[in-house]
């Protein structure tokens, strides 16, 4: 249940702060639309925690919202890795759509 306190904590900040204007790219910067399911079932343990917390966050931001159920997070959170195994070239964050729909 750790990790599921993480990806709330991490959602609500990303949610706040995803109405914050981009600066211009440099070399490092990358879109969200860049990152598929294989890269973030790349990562591990904590990393991918944040990953996918990430995109909890990006979507509750994207819908205007900071509200959100922690059953339902952890339950979205296991169907998006179910999700990304089976899928590994979708896109990360229209797999994580998928599974909030």
């Amino acid at each position: 249940m750790n990790a599921v306190k993480s990806i709330a904590a991490a959602a609500i900040v990303l949610a706040a702060g995803s109405s914050v204007v981009a600066v211009a790219q440099d070399k490092n910067d990358r879109t969200v639309d860049q990152y598929t399911c294989k890269d973030v079932m790349r990562e591990s343990g904590p990393h991918r925690d944040v990953s996918i917390a990430f995109l909890h966050g990006y979507l509750l931001g994207k819908a205007g919202t900071a509200s959100f159920n922690l059953e339902v997070l952890a339950k979205q959170t296991d169907a998006f890795v179910d999700h990304c195994l089976d899928n590994p070239g979708d896109k990360a964050a229209d797999a994580m759509m998928k599974v909030k729909k």
